[in-house]
């Protein structure tokens, strides 16, 4: 029957279409969307990596890594003259080992490793402690640091 056929075909065309075509492809949480507040890259090119600024009015800033993004945080005024921290809702980093969406001032941060982000040297963002520490050992990490923890120093370490 042409319709079985038909049926069958978009079947299969929808289950190739979900598959994940690289390593976070398929990972749940906002698509990363425009140019990177601080450096202009485009965000949709380092998905695994993307960090998101969301404000009370519903707009968002988008970056290609947590270093961009506290590099934003820590000089709001330079890069978001009309904001101020209060209009901040949430902030969103991806989990380096499971490729999720988390709350970035919940999240660890690993500073130091032998793991390139899109920049060169990034702040690798876990869900928990025990996943940055693990992390920590496996790629020669020199800390772990919670969100509050990173300032101006921290990223000039990663210079």
């Amino acid at each position: 029957m042409p319709s079985t056929r038909l049926f069958l075909a978009l079947l299969l065309a929808s289950g190739l279409a979900a598959i994940p075509t690289k390593p976070g492809a398929g990972a749940k949480g906002p698509v990363p969307k425009g140019n990177c507040a601080v450096c202009g890259m485009v965000v949709a090119n380092f998905p695994d990596w993307a960090a998101v600024v969301t404000f009370r009015d519903g707009s968002q800033a988008w970056f290609d890594g947590p270093k961009d993004l506290f590099t934003y945080l820590l000089d709001l005024k330079r890069y978001a003259p009309k904001r101020a921290a209060t209009d901040i809702t949430a902030i969103q980093v991806r989990d380096y080992y499971a490729l999720k969406p988390t709350e970035a001032r919940k999240a660890f941060f690993v500073l130091g490793s032998d793991i390139m982000g899109p920049m060169g040297k990034e702040l690798v963002p876990f869900g928990t402690e025990a996943g940055a520490r693990d992390f920590l050992k496996d790629h020669h990490g020199k800390k772990v640091l919670g969100f509050s923890e990173i300032n101006l120093g921290t990223l000039k370490d990663l210079e």
